[in-house]
């Protein structure tokens, strides 16, 4: 067992410390959150002649009464128990109510992710094998110059063109047309609950409406990625252990995987990475075409100055991120086994 466990602590340190990151961003926003100017309590309780003894209730059920100390213990109790309090505002459970958001904005980000990724993989294989195609130095050019324009602008200029003038798109007004139900609550995902359910109606409703949502992200995102991978891929390609396999006769197959597993670890850092970004274009995406998500739920809680949502919204976003991240490292070290903790050397085929 031990010997086991030695061999899996590449993997298993980086599982064991996440919980500490975890506890340690909680930390951080506990303090962030009340460095916000203002009170909380008086912005609640807005122009009422509000009493001591209201404010003080208001304030003990906010969880902002007595010392700091014991509003941190009383804070981490909570955080543990995954019980972040009620919405200032609405009065709604704040776990509730981002979770039901949160498989919204995940299930855009995450098909955004993958066309991405497939628009990335194509074009970058393209370019680099193919250096002379004309089509090969038009897109070179274009992961040389592009990743300038942010993803609001080609939200706006998308709703513009193609909604305004050409008319061939559908209101920016959510995630389908208004006149039809929304699918059945099965998984808490939109697009796979309407497929689950079988409305074609509803299907194809969705399908034109997030097709300019998610087109403004994977232009607005791609170039990130593609400009690493194409980087990536030419010094693959032209490796030790490239030649050395084009030298003993490897077939094409060979070659190209051995490219690609060379080739990937650095992109795939930088897929993690972009998974931060594109939640936060999400949410940007979400306000330009009126999408319910967790970019609209954590506007309001800024716009409405409501502490107990927004704390759980940094919180719930910062697990999401450090998940994901761990993820992500560990496929790296599974990629490229020089990464784990210990390893080393040059030269991997």
């Amino acid at each position: 067992m031990t010997a086991f466990l030695a061999r899996q602590r590449w993997w298993l340190g980086r599982v064991a410390v996440l919980p500490v990151h975890l506890l340690g961003f909680a930390l951080a926003v506990f303090f962030l959150v009340r460095l916000i100017p203002g009170d909380p309590v008086l912005t609640l309780l807005g122009g009422q002649n509000a009493t001591p003894e209201t404010i003080e209730a208001a304030r003990e059920s906010l969880g902002l009464s007595g010392s700091m100390l014991d509003q941190l213990g009383a804070y981490f109790a909570n955080v543990l128990t995954l019980d972040f309090g009620r919405s200032m505002i609405t009065g709604q459970p704040v776990w509730e109510t981002m979770t039901t958001r949160l498989f919204e904005t995940l299930e855009l980000a995450v098909v955004a992710m993958f066309g991405t990724t497939v628009l990335t993989l194509a074009v970058g294989f393209l370019v680099v094998m193919k250096p002379r195609n004309p089509v090969s130095r038009v897109l070179l050019a274009y992961t040389r110059s592009a990743g300038a324009v942010p993803d609001f602008v080609l939200g706006v200029a998308g709703i513009f063109l193609f909604y305004r003038l050409l008319g061939v798109a559908p209101a920016p007004l959510g995630r389908y047309d208004p006149t039809l139900l929304p699918p059945p609550d099965l998984t808490g995902f939109p697009i796979l609950d309407a497929m689950l359910s079988g409305d074609t109606a509803l299907l194809q409703s969705m399908a034109s409406h997030l097709f300019m949502p998610l087109m403004v992200l994977v232009l607005a995102y791609t170039p990130l990625l593609l400009k690493l991978l194409v980087r990536a891929l030419d010094d693959a390609v032209d490796a030790a252990p490239t030649r050395f396999r084009i030298a003993s006769g490897g077939s094409r197959r060979a070659v190209l995987l051995s490219v690609a597993r060379r080739a990937a670890p650095p992109a795939v850092a930088m897929l993690g990475t972009l998974f931060g970004y594109l939640l936060g274009g999400a949410v940007v995406v979400e306000q330009l075409f009126s999408m319910p998500g967790m970019g609209q739920f954590g506007v309001n809680a800024v716009n409405t100055s409501d502490l107990v949502s927004l704390q759980g919204f940094l919180l719930l976003v910062a697990a999401l991120s450090l998940v994901v991240f761990l993820l992500v490292d560990i496929v790296t070290m599974l990629l490229d086994p020089r990464r784990r903790p210990g390893r080393g050397g040059e030269g991997a085929a």
